[in-house]
């Protein structure tokens, strides 16, 4: 379990560190208006995420337990997905070109308007939704209790935390402005291994379990 933990945890790590909403919701926050209000959002995306976490982890708990024949389907659209999400990092870090630019936004936030922004960057993004999905698909076809994989969300909302935080002390400062576009690529690339690696691996679950 600590093996498989460990595989989820890098690429999810991978995925909060590299560029997105979420990390443009701080960045733009803290350039802005510092790095309390840009914490106080940090804060919303990772409530946010541990929503999305125990949401999918139950729902798709409950699912299994009434559909067992459901388990194989979601190895195969949730691999499919995260191969697709590795596919699509593996192609941003080979792509040549500078990132897109982080505005800042200076429309002054009080610490529960910065809050609420976060809660809704994250519940409100689809890809948010798909990718806590295919996580719990993945953590659910390695043959994990529903305990277990309700146990990872407080593990990604900590995470979520801590990498945002930093960014939110980084950007707050502007010192994230001068490197982040160069080593972003870096992040995608973690992320594509990370991910792709998943969704392969419960692919092959599937194709194994329908052979049988």
């Amino acid at each position: 379990m600590i093996a498989i933990y460990a595989l989820t945890w890098l690429g999810v790590l991978a995925a909060q560190i590299s560029p997105g909403p979420n990390l443009a919701a701080v960045a733009s926050v803290g350039l802005a208006q510092g790095r309390r209000s840009a914490l106080f959002v940090v804060s919303g995306i990772s409530s946010g995420m541990l929503v999305w976490s125990i949401l999918t982890a139950l729902g798709l708990g409950a699912l299994i337990e009434a559909f067992p024949f459901s388990l194989l389907v979601l190895k195969f659209v949730g691999g499919g997905y995260l191969l697709f999400l590795g596919i699509k990092a593996a192609r941003a870090t080979l792509k040549k070109g500078a990132n897109a630019t982080i505005a800042p936004d200076a429309r002054p936030l009080t610490a529960g308007q910065a809050w609420r922004r976060g809660v809704l960057v994250l519940l409100t993004n689809p890809k948010a939704a798909l990718m806590w999905a295919a996580v719990a698909s993945f953590l659910f076809g390695q043959d994990l209790s529903a305990w277990h994989v309700l146990a990872f969300g407080p593990m990604g909302a900590l995470s979520g935390l801590v990498i945002y935080g930093t960014y939110a002390l980084l950007f707050s400062s502007g010192v994230a402005m001068r490197g982040y576009s160069r080593f972003s690529r870096w992040f995608e690339g973690v992320f594509a291994a990370a991910f792709g690696a998943m969704g392969a691996s419960l692919i092959w679950s599937g194709v194994r379990e329908a052979r049988n």
